[in-house]
Formats: C-alpha cells, structure tokens, sequence
C-alpha cells in the first residue's frame, strides 16, 4: 500500500495540475453545438484557450464573462446575461456551460439564482440549455473540475425514464449503453472505445465524447460553437441506456448521480489499459450483450500478450518516474509494474481513493520539481510536455503523457486503451528503452580487413 504525501513547500514550482475550470471546460468540449464559457477575468479564458489550441491544434470555441474590477465587487449578473445573450444571437448553440474560476468562486456569486433570473426575462431562451458547475481553481485539479462537468450534466439535462419525453428503459432494452469517459482518456481511445463496444451490438452514448469534437478533422464549413461530440438530444435519452459503464474512478460521482435519477444499473471500470484490465472490459461487453467475442478482439488479445512477451527483456527492473492525474499515474503506472518495472517517483495532483492502491511506496501530491528530485537515476520519465526540460538536465528518456502535449504532433490521436492501444504502447516504451541502451553502450569494435587478414594467416600457420 503506497503513503500518500502531500508537498508542503511554500509555493509550487514547475507546476504539474492544471485547474478544475480546464478540466470542465475540456468536458464541455466533447458536447455538440455547445458554447463553453468561463465565468471570471478574460485572463482566465485566455490561458485556457491557449492551452487547449496548443494541446489540439484546432480552433477552440471559448467565451468568458469578462468580470472587472467594479463587476468583481458588485456581482457578475450583468456580465452573465450579457454574455449569454451574446452568445445566443451570434453563435446560436444548443447548450451554452458555464465553469467557475477562483475569481468568482471568492466573491460568491449566486450564478444559478442568477441564471433562473435571465430565463423569467428572457423568454426566447426557453429552449436554450444552459449549465453552470462551480470549479474553483484554487483546490482541487484538472479531473476534478472535468468530473464535477459530466455529474452537472447528469443531473441537469439526462431525462429519467417514463418521464415527460423520455423513452423508458424497457424499451430501449440492454443494448443502449452509456459510457462515462474520463479525463485521461484521448479522442483516439474515445473512438478505440466506441469501435469495440459496437462490435459487441451494442448502441454506446459516449459522454463527454471528444471524438466527434476534437479528433482533428476538416469540416465542411465553418461553425462558431463545438462540430461533433455528444447531441443534446443522446444527454436527454441517456435515461433510457439498459447500463451505464464509467471509464476511471473520478467518474463515479457521475455514474451514481445517473444511477440516482433513472435507476440505471452501472460499473466503474477504473481502467482499461493492461491485459487483466482489457479483459474485464470485453467480458463486460460480452455479458452485457450477450454475444460472443469477435475473433478480431481474440486476435488482438493473442497480439498484445506476443508483445509482452517480447518486451519484457527490456522493462524487467527499470526504474520509471510518472507525473500525472490519478487515473492516468493508475493506468500507466500498474501496466509498468505488470511489465516487471519499479515506479520509483510518483507524484500526482489530487487525492483520489485509487493512490493508496498504485504498485509504489510512496506517492506525492506535489510539483514537476518534486518529481525531478525523485527521477534521479530512473530509466525513464513519463509526464506531459512541461517535463522536457526536466528530461534533459536528468539525460533520461521522455514519454510524453497527458494534457497538455505542445511539443508533438497527433495528441488527440494517441491511443493507449484496450489491447490494441496497449500493445502499442509497450512498443513505443520498449523501444525508447532498447534506443537508450544502444546510445549507452560502448560502440562495437569492428575489426579492419587487413586484421581480419592476418588472423587467417595466422591461423593457417
């Protein structure tokens, strides 16, 4: 059982988290024809929307309320209807979600009293969706804020089943499922997940789904809000889903929420990266539609345990240093340990129930400095592109992990979920290891014609 250790250094150095509003703001993202916004200074908005643009590469729909000093001081109502208004007239979204920031959080502002307020003056908004999560940046880290979105979702948009509109589990039967994506997860995994649970029969409603958003494709023309992602009317039918199967421990809070309002019986999977983990999630799938596994499935399966096989010269005793959020440190973490590594440094940004359980003595809640002073002498290092720097003064490997990655191409498209992603990733860190070691060793002495000449001679005497 790993300590859990908080940093209590005066001031971050280097710093690993990102706040909660990112965190909701990347959720709100993966919903169709949705408007996110930050409630608090343009500054705020800002950094996020240069975060995400440099991450994706892609253009980010982000508004903010543009609080000042004055609205600051005298409530952020007037900013609040004057920007959903705008955004209402210009852009004309389905939803329009609204996080948070420290700004605000620390005034105090009623946002949802607010919002009731606009609607009874504001008729024409009848139709709008419009959702408010707090996410103080000041505590708490990047899944929490994103884990606080999807529940906030759950809980304001989805319609119980037999209710007004709603459909009714008994119809809909077993084979819509939803599926809770977590923060850790990449639009390649999302697309990954939503391939196999398919091939089962089964008809998934991925929330939030940053595939159909933000997996780097070229539309037709040109859109103000979100292009792709989950529709307002799949949040509205979630309801109706026979199971409702959540992807990371952070994602509980939402999956009970649902299982709360329509019944909808569930499970958590806390990931699906590993052989064990990838098995549990095609026997789910199997029992779930009661159909059996597809040779392709059995075929990559049998693929991923030859890469084990192959890559476990190479990963037996190296000491590996992980920076990241607690699902993505558990993921990545316990697939190195099944692979005979040692996670010698491990630090995180937030408490969650699964630290305790991480194949590690100890981990830290702490800075990317904190993770150098524990990377000294490790084989490799895995956080995202801010650990760069670290990387080269500490002349170990780098394994780019997380959000955000500003310094490669195709991070949307990374995969590292079930047995296909997986198998991959064991080659991808097994041959940054096999490269390591044929830089440091010494070069083979080759010998020379005219030796290998006087050797025969030699020998022939």
């Amino acid at each position: 059982m790993a300590k859990i250790v908080t940093s209590r250094k005066a001031c971050t150095v280097n710093p690993l988290k990102m706040s909660q509003p990112i965190g909701a703001v990347l959720a709100f993202l993966g919903l169709d024809h949705c408007m996110p916004a930050l409630h608090g200074s343009q500054g705020c908005t800002a950094f996020g929307l240069v975060l995400f643009v440099r991450h994706f590469r892609e253009n980010i729909p982000l508004q903010t309320t543009a609080m000042n000093e004055a609205t600051t001081i005298l409530g952020g109502m007037d900013n609040i209807e004057e920007a959903i208004l705008n955004i209402w007239t210009r852009a004309k979204p389905e939803i329009i979600c609204i996080a948070s920031t420290g700004l605000t959080e620390t005034k105090g502002d009623d946002v949802d009293g607010y919002i009731k307020l606009i609607r009874k003056k504001h008729p024409e908004l009848v139709d709008l969706a419009i959702i408010y999560v707090s996410t103080p940046d000041y505590k708490d880290a990047f899944q929490d804020g994103w884990a606080r979105a999807v529940t906030k979702l759950v809980e304001e948009l989805v319609i119980p089943p037999f209710e007004k509109g709603g459909v009714g589990v008994i119809s809909a039967g077993i084979s819509q499922i939803n599926i809770l994506a977590g923060s850790h997860l990449t639009p390649g995994d999302i697309e990954e997940i939503r391939e196999t649970v398919q091939a089962f029969g089964l008809d998934p409603i991925i929330l939030p789904d940053l595939s159909g958003s933000l997996d780097g494709h070229i539309p037709e023309e040109f859109m103000p809000t979100t292009m792709g992602g989950t529709t307002l009317a799949d949040i509205r039918r979630m309801g109706a889903s026979g199971f409702t199967l959540a992807i990371g421990e952070h994602m509980r809070a939402a999956t009970e929420a649902m299982h709360a309002k329509c019944g909808t019986h569930y499970e958590v999977l806390d990931r699906i990266t590993g052989l064990e983990a990838s098995d549990r999630f095609i026997a789910l799938l199997a029992e779930l539609s009661g159909n059996p596994v597809p040779n392709k499935y059995r075929r990559q399966r049998s693929q991923l345990v030859d890469a084990m096989l192959d890559g476990h010269f190479f990963f037996g005793g190296k000491k590996i240093a992980i920076g990241a959020e607690p699902d993505l440190l558990w993921a990545i973490g316990n697939l190195l340990a099944e692979m005979g590594c040692e996670i010698t440094a491990a630090v995180t940004t937030t408490q969650s129930p699964l630290l305790e359980k991480i194949p590690t003595a100890e981990v830290l809640i702490g800075d990317l400095e904190d993770l150098e002073q524990k990377a000294q002498n490790c084989d490799l290092l895995i956080t995202h592109s801010h650990g760069r720097q670290m990387a080269e003064r500490l002349d170990i490997p780098f394994l780019r992990m997380g959000l955000p990655l500003f310094d490669r191409l195709g991070a949307a498209h990374r995969l590292s979920v079930g047995y296909r992603g997986t198998r991959d990733l064991i080659f991808e860190i097994g041959n940054m290891f096999m490269a390591n070691a044929h830089e440091a060793s010494p070069s083979t002495w080759i010998p020379s014609q005219e030796e290998c000449n006087a050797d025969t001679s030699a020998t022939a005497h």
